[in-house]
């Protein structure tokens, strides 16, 4: 299957959509779901067109890792996480939805079970609050 340039993830990258940016660099951009699982729920995505770990260059999946676990530090401590889930979904079948490659960094509490996919939006002040305490915590 080929890349789709218009969807909804290509659409933020070229500012043409809203996100609550936490993280931006050369090769990747890290932002709040819309539809969190868990408080500060992130997505990291390539700023290369790819449509998932199946045709991504290594090179771009490597750094999107990188960013991933930047990620994960800091929300450990801007939460106050007790433990992060890392997932990536590939194809339909794989139970991919958006088709631009993308890696959830999930904050985990114990005892607090993750909402279901989809199915809560969040608050947009809850975003922007959320996202200005993660964006503190990756400037260091």
């Amino acid at each position: 299957m080929a890349y789709d340039p218009n969807n909804i993830f290509a659409k933020i990258l070229r500012g043409e959509l809203p996100a609550h940016c936490v993280y931006e660099d050369e090769k990747a951009f890290a932002f709040l779901d819309i539809m969190p699982r868990s408080t500060g729920h992130t997505l990291v995505i390539p700023k290369a067109p790819a449509r998932n770990i199946l045709d991504i260059a290594p090179d771009d999946l490597a750094h999107v890792i990188q960013v991933a676990k930047k990620v994960a530090l800091a929300q450990m401590g801007a939460f106050g996480a007790d433990g992060i889930t890392v997932q990536q979904f590939n194809e339909t079948a794989g139970g991919q939805v958006v088709f631009h490659l993308h890696v959830h960094v999930i904050p985990r509490f114990e005892g607090i079970e993750l909402l279901p996919p989809q199915s809560k939006m969040e608050a947009p002040e809850i975003l922007t609050e959320n996202a200005a305490k993660l964006a503190a915590a990756l400037a260091g």
